[in-house]
């Protein structure tokens, strides 16, 4: 089978993401109704470097992840109104807000995104992990996160995933350091 070409070419979407009106509420859906989880918390982020639109941003937000079979799902809680893809121009509620893909080269992925046209709009690190967000043309709730993961990243995603398998609804929050 060919590889894909465009965005598709840099790998498979492996994560949802949702930017709820009401974080709390949404993570009860989806434990409650949907039956995915534990979700794992991880508070008050703020990517190094951290750039909108090219323009450095003290954005900060909260997480939760947990899978549903090899689909992450990940709910986001923006902390504060700085600009970023929480609030502006993407800021989107109640739908998909972005899918993610994991990429081994994020250069190369910057070189693929500028060529099909989709712009960076946030950028910076999560510890060794680099992630770039872009818009691919249709605006708000269409965005693709493209993640290179440090080495710690694949064991964390892996023990999310783990916990969710036998998952028997006890503890359907946990938060992570």
């Amino acid at each position: 089978m060919a590889k894909a070409g465009g965005l598709a070419g840099l790998g498979e979407v492996m994560q949802l993401a949702f930017v709820p009106d009401d974080f709390d509420a949404a993570i009860s859906y989806w434990t409650e109704v949907m039956g995915v989880g534990p979700f794992f918390l991880i508070e008050n982020i703020h990517l190094d470097g951290m750039k909108y639109k090219g323009q450095a941003t003290e954005a900060t937000f909260t997480l939760a992840l947990a899978y549903w079979g090899d689909i992450q799902i990940e709910l986001i809680r923006p902390e504060n109104d700085a600009p970023s893809i929480y609030s502006d121009d993407y800021a989107a509620t109640e739908g998909v807000h972005h899918v993610c893909i994991l990429t081994d080269d994020i250069a190369d992925a910057r070189k693929t995104c500028e060529a099909q046209g989709a712009e960076v709009v946030i950028e910076g690190k999560f510890g060794a992990s680099e992630v770039i967000y872009v818009d691919p043309g249709r605006g708000t709730g269409h965005l693709v996160e493209i993640l290179q993961q440090d080495n710690d990243g694949p064991d964390l995603f892996a023990m999310i995933k783990q916990a969710g398998e036998n998952w028997d609804g006890s503890e359907p929050v946990r938060t992570l350091g």
